[in-house]
């Protein structure tokens, strides 16, 4: 395709605009809700509702459950994740937990210890949902 870079490490161009930034030296304890796209580097006790995209950083963690419509994972998450379209995992990501995700990329190197659960919206009660355990 023209005018599309191939060896973009993610799905979009990185012009998406993040209203919400948790720093890296900064932890939050409890629940984070937010109607745009969420990029955390620090630390957060609690569930994560977003809207939109969430992106967790290689420094992030979230000890607690993750809703979003898309997520890309490069830190460490203890807890389940309900994302409505795709969720990459990448090298250096971990999830310790269950998934519900509409797509799923996980990158080599990464570690994922839970059960993941693959649903599309667009075809929900056409068939049962797929299910796969992870080892």
């Amino acid at each position: 395709m023209l005018g599309k870079n191939k060896n973009s490490s993610y799905g979009d161009d990185g012009r998406e605009k993040v209203s919400t930034l948790i720093g890296k030296e900064t932890t939050f304890d409890g629940d984070l809700t937010s109607a745009e796209t969420m990029r955390i580097d620090g630390v957060i006790n609690g569930n994560c509702t977003c809207e939109k995209k969430l992106i967790l950083s290689a420094d992030g963690q979230v000890k607690g459950n993750i809703s979003a419509q898309s997520v890309i994972i490069s830190g460490r998450v203890d807890g389940d994740i309900i994302v409505q379209g795709k969720l990459e995992l990448l090298s250096t990501g971990k999830i310790a937990g269950n998934i519900t995700a509409g797509s799923l990329v996980i990158d080599e190197g990464a570690a994922f210890d839970g059960r993941c659960t693959m649903s599309s919206a667009a075809s929900a009660g056409s068939y049962a949902d797929s299910e796969f355990q992870a080892e």
